[in-house]
């Protein structure tokens, strides 16, 4: 397997360009089965995305992929069951579940893998099909869901998850009636997913508040949508320009990292919003914080992993609260290895205590944010990291090396 090598602590300077969202692609392309033919834009290359597109061709859909777009002719697609060498690939696997049950009424498919951050049900998407009239049968690792007849229903979720907020969407595209989904996710991408829906015939109206409603049962059509740009990836890279020098990125959405940059402004970070992009400068002096991870609008989890490693550089102690996946500080052991002073209070709570230097050390990835993590560390760590278990990295992030080789950091993919 592969390997990231850095030469860190050198400055970087220039313009990075945000690919499409990762977390919106992944629910945009199981949704194109439910059109006769799509086309997606602005699709970005990693690794979750071509598992997706070998699962569309399971369901014999034709696939092409050209320029960063996806083209789709799902008019001759057919239902099959997902095997779980392609599920366990990847969590967004999941979205099929309400693809395949709007379209054939049916959905046989193994449970969906992904990162290793904590407990991560599916019981808010089980609860959601069954309210839509569907039976839901498990056997081992594999669900059958399959109903003769779907109706629309009110849904309350007890969590706004934006997995089971977006694989109910899907499934009520195609039951009868008015599908209410109360205490919905508010996510961008859930959004975008709307969008595509709502080109493809389906009238859909409150997407992006805690109130989504669907009138379902409608005739389906041609699909076009553009994914977003990457909030998460422009986070990131939000982080290592604070750390290591001006950047300019470019295809970003201020409104859609808000809470992101307030917290960058509240440690010091100073930044200009243009009409192309952020502008944002090295800070010096980085002020101690206290983060607590929520639903959108508030700070993205997967973003508290790299602004961890913002924190160390900060003088004094700073507090991460985690509300929304319970193991995710398992990239602290290796921020501490390479010279940070973290702590553990309890499970959903991290103390850092800044300013440390770090150093280059051998480290691994856990899993695709806290690998993140350990890229922004090792790109301010003086000498040499090495960071293992890169496939989770490159799950997320569209040609990661090259642009941050092309603003001047030493990192290499190696053997």
């Amino acid at each position: 397997m592969p390997k990231i090598r850095i030469e860190g602590n050198h400055e970087l300077n220039g313009e990075v360009t945000i690919s499409g969202a990762k977390n919106s692609a992944v629910a945009l392309i199981p949704a194109a089965i439910l059109s006769t033919s799509s086309v997606i834009y602005n699709v970005p290359k990693i690794t979750d995305i071509d598992y997706l597109i070998k699962i569309l061709e399971l369901l014999n859909c034709k696939v092409e992929m050209k320029d960063g777009n996806l083209y789709i002719d799902s008019s001759k697609s057919k239902n099959a069951d997902i095997p779980e060498e392609l599920s366990v690939q990847m969590r967004a696997s999941y979205y099929f579940m309400g693809a395949l049950l709007a379209k054939f009424k049916r959905a046989e498919i193994c449970y969906p893998g992904g990162c290793k951050i904590g407990n991560r049900p599916i019981d808010l998407h089980i609860k959601g099909f069954e309210a839509l009239g569907a039976k839901v049968t498990q056997i081992k690792s594999k669900f059958i869901i399959e109903a003769d007849f779907l109706k629309g229903a009110k849904i309350y979720l007890d969590f706004p998850s934006v997995g089971a907020t977006i694989n109910i969407m899907l499934a009520a595209t195609a039951a009868e009636g008015t599908t209410i989904i109360d205490n919905a996710a508010k996510e961008p991408e859930i959004v975008n997913v709307a969008s595509f829906l709502i080109n493809m015939g389906c009238k859909i109206t409150g997407a992006g508040t805690d109130k989504i409603i669907i009138e379902g049962g409608r005739s389906l059509h041609k699909g076009v949508v553009e994914v977003l740009p990457d909030r998460i990836e422009a986070g990131t890279y939000l982080i290592i320009g604070a750390l290591l020098g001006d950047l300019k990125i470019k295809n970003v959405i201020a409104e859609h990292i808000h809470a992101v940059l307030v917290k960058l402004k509240e440690v010091g970070v100073k930044y200009e919003i243009q009409k192309d992009g952020i502008l944002i400068h090295k800070c010096n002096n980085i002020n101690p914080t206290t983060i607590t991870t929520l639903g959108f609008p508030g700070f993205p989890t997967d973003l508290q992993q790299p602004f961890t490693t913002l924190l160390t550089q900060a003088e004094g102690k700073s507090i991460i609260n985690e509300t929304i996946y319970e193991s995710r500080f398992r990239n602290a052991e290796y921020l501490n290895i390479m010279g940070a002073n973290t702590k553990l209070i309890s499970f959903d709570t991290l103390e850092i205590n800044g300013k440390t230097p770090l150093r280059g050390a051998d480290v691994y990835s856990t899993d695709l944010r806290a690998g993140a993590s350990l890229l922004v560390a090792g790109l301010i760590a003086n000498g040499i990291t090495t960071i293992d278990n890169i496939e989770l990295i490159l799950r997320g992030y569209e040609d990661v090396v090259e642009k941050l080789q092309k603003i001047g950091a030493k990192i290499e993919l190696i053997p």
